[in-house]
């Protein structure tokens, strides 16, 4: 019996060794390194007014003419006119969940699209 509980708590020590011995190999990084690390890159800034022209190029659904939209790829005469019939849009998202147009057509176009609000 004595023998028993002499190996259990052998095997538990060493168990107990095995998984702490991990954690402990881990050593502490120094608050302050022995050598000065490189300044990292500084990242070019794009200019702030590249947005606007690309803003400029979005075709306002709930003011674009028949002939704007059906220029659109995927919008034909049916589905522009259709667009033009259900008009105000809130969001451009709109045309899918009003099922004017297919999620296949709407993700070609939804980056050349808005919905402004009057």
């Amino acid at each position: 019996m004595k023998f028993a509980r002499k190996m259990i708590l052998a095997l538990s020590l060493c168990a107990l060794a095995g998984f702490a011995a991990p954690c402990l190999a881990q050593a502490v990084q120094p608050a302050v390194p022995n050598t000065a690390a490189p300044a990292p890159a500084a990242k070019p800034v794009k200019a702030p007014h590249a947005a606007k022209p690309a803003a400029q190029q979005l075709l306002d659904i709930n003011t674009a003419t028949e002939d704007e939209l059906r220029a659109l790829k995927g919008v034909g005469d049916i589905r522009a006119a259709n667009i033009i019939r259900n008009r105000p849009y809130k969001g451009k998202d709109e045309l899918v969940q009003k099922k004017i147009i297919p999620p296949a057509v709407y993700a070609g176009i939804k980056d050349q699209i808005i919905a402004k609000q009057q």
